[in-house]
């Protein structure tokens, strides 16, 4: 990774160095296409110790596995850049701002910016998280399996997260923390006792932790329920800046608002591709890097065309 980059004017800026945007690049560099990732530096997945479910990678480090990815771009003469981009213009191609850096120009954009996960406000949960404070059981279900399980409840939704969580434990309590019961429906009572899932109302104060393990979860009462996991569902906040400013049509959902997209991650934007979180709060790893190659594919076959439509037209 350097600090600049050493030309001016690419074919592809490709704005985040996590799994979908050096997936991408890995393409496009094997493409023979001059490209350019710019990485921020802060991956979603940085507080985990592994990533699980990647065929071939499962169980590797988050670190590691960013760190073979730039060895591998490397190899076909993609440049990496620490730095974040601050603007994008459209104009005759793409200009992109980059902090501390020169602009660049660029021909088409893989947006990869991910998102954030804003975690919900109670004490001990942040210092926590990716340890024995978790939001995903297909993440690292297994790895806790069996252990006495809690989820804590930001909204009714969150009944569907204990009642998944279910299926590596049939120890699981949900704590309603500040969702009252009568936000429950018959059905998601019905489904909770079917899965022998305990439902405690009461806001959560905090967490127990001892030795540097958690242990339980403390209501505001002062009453303490021992658990070994806790389940949390953050917010996410995607980082759709940089398509906003572009004029990429957004499409509400109740995770939050996300590009609209086609097959290959084509934004509304002519030129301008999107992929990984930057496109669904539930891409994993895997689905990441699926998404940058199925981009740089389309990417590598768009530039080609308007290239050899430029050599025929008189």
């Amino acid at each position: 990774m350097t600090e600049t980059h050493a030309h001016t004017h690419y074919d592809v800026v490709v704005v985040g160095g996590g799994a979908a945007g050096l997936s991408a690049a890995l393409v496009l560099g094997r493409a023979r296409l001059r490209t350019l990732v710019v990485d921020a530096g802060a991956p979603r997945n940085a507080p985990s110790p592994h990533m699980q479910g990647y065929l071939s990678r499962d169980g590797m480090s988050p670190a590691e596995f960013l760190a073979v990815g730039r060895e591998e771009i490397a190899r076909y003469g993609v440049e990496l850049v620490r730095g974040r981009v601050t603007d994008v213009t459209r104009g005759d191609g793409f200009t992109v701002a980059v902090e501390g850096s020169a602009p660049v120009r660029a021909r088409r954009l893989v947006v990869a910016t991910g998102l954030k996960d804003e975690l919900p406000d109670v004490p001990g949960v942040a210092e926590r998280f990716g340890r024995d404070v978790l939001h995903c059981p297909f993440c690292h279900g297994w790895e806790v399996r069996d252990e006495p399980f809690g989820v804590l409840a930001a909204t009714p939704a969150s009944v569907h997260q204990a009642l998944m969580v279910s299926r590596w434990s049939k120890d699981v309590t949900l704590f309603l923390h500040t969702v009252a019961e009568s936000e429950l429906t018959d059905q998601d009572l019905r489904r909770l006792a079917a899965a022998g899932v305990d439902v405690v109302p009461g806001e959560v104060a905090g967490l127990v932790v001892e030795d540097d393990r958690f242990t339980g979860v403390r209501l505001a009462d002062g009453s303490v329920h021992p658990r070994g996991v806790l389940y949390v569902a953050p917010r996410p906040m995607p980082q759709t800046g940089l398509l906003e400013r572009l004029g990429a049509e957004l499409d509400e959902t109740p995770f939050g608002a996300y590009p609209v997209v086609d097959a290959t991650g084509l934004t509304t934007v002519p030129g301008v591709w999107a992929a990984g979180n930057a496109i669904g709060f539930a891409e994993q790893v895997i689905h990441a890097a699926s998404g940058g190659y199925r981009a740089a594919a389309a990417i590598v076959g768009d530039l080609l065309m308007e290239d050899l439509d430029a050599a025929v037209t008189p």
